[in-house]
């Protein structure tokens, strides 16, 4: 799981600080967006072709693991 996470960079200089796949200018919200809109994997890569496979996992474990926090009631 940590390999997967090592994919994702954040660089304050680049694309606002957003999270990003291996330092490139795409970023995981694209990758999501794009996954949201319909398409499948396959899509996506062809689409991005910079993109491997499991930056499209990366993407996704990113995003899970940054919601999957406690919420404390008041």
């Amino acid at each position: 799981m940590l390999t997967l996470l090592e994919r994702i960079t954040t660089n304050p200089k680049q694309c606002g600080g957003r999270p990003c796949v291996r330092g490139m200018r795409i970023r995981v919200s694209d990758v999501l967006d794009l996954f949201a809109a319909g398409l499948d994997s396959a899509q996506i890569l062809e689409e991005m072709p910079d993109l491997e496979p499991d930056d499209l996992k990366a993407c996704i474990t990113y995003a899970r693991r940054r919601i999957d926090h406690p919420v404390f009631a008041a």
